[in-house]
């Protein structure tokens, strides 16, 4: 999108979103936020690694990634609300990422057919170096069995946009064919909880009451 496809910004002054993730600054945006997006260089696979060695639960590890990233972009611009944010796939024990190729997006999509999966998303805020808000929020979808036919049509349909996306989908797209039910926040599902952060944003003063 370009950024005449946005309403206005009713926030005072930016904020930061220590991510590369484009749906998440079309939310933000969309929302009447400005946003200025600055990759945290965190190696997410190393972290989840060590967080899965250490016994932590995928809500642990959503938030340890979140709060990671937040930091570290939040030392580079002191005085900016800086906004991190993580999203974790959990199915049976078994968690997944983002797929790095067609065949791993198949491998995926054949893994989560006809079972119900977890997406646990996690937010945080920080101002002057410091966390001051975290939400945690899951959303519960229960994918349909799918066909090696119907996968290859999806994959051929989707393309390249089948890898931005952790479990190989998007439900704001093509994704919809996938699901017999969905039950959660469509914005948690997305990749933020956006409407307990706008709540808190208010609360700060960054948006208007």
């Amino acid at each position: 999108m370009s950024s005449e496809d946005f309403p206005p910004a009713l926030s005072s002054q930016p904020v930061v979103l220590a991510s590369g993730s484009l749906t998440r600054v079309s939310l933000l945006r969309q929302a009447g936020l400005e946003v200025v997006a600055h990759r945290p260089g965190v190696d997410e696979e190393e972290v989840k690694l060590s967080c899965k060695a250490a016994g932590l639960t995928v809500e642990e590890t959503a938030e340890a990634l979140a709060d990671l990233k937040a930091s570290r972009v939040a030392a580079k611009v002191p005085g900016a609300y800086v906004i991190g944010a993580d999203q974790m796939l959990e199915c049976e024990g078994r968690w997944f990422d983002k797929p790095e190729d067609r065949a791993g997006a198949a491998e995926q999509l054949r893994a989560l057919s006809g079972r119900t999966h977890r997406l646990v998303t996690t937010a945080v805020l920080f101002h002057n170096n410091s966390r001051i808000w975290h939400q945690t929020d899951q959303a519960k979808l229960t994918m349909r069995p799918l066909s090696d036919t119907f996968i290859e049509r999806y994959l051929d349909a989707t393309g390249d946009a089948v890898l931005t996306s952790v479990g190989g989908y998007q439900l704001e797209a093509l994704g919809a064919q996938l699901f017999t039910r969905v039950a959660g926040d469509h914005f948690t599902i997305l990749g933020l909880p956006l409407l307990p952060l706008l709540g808190f944003l208010r609360v700060r003063g960054v948006l208007p009451s």
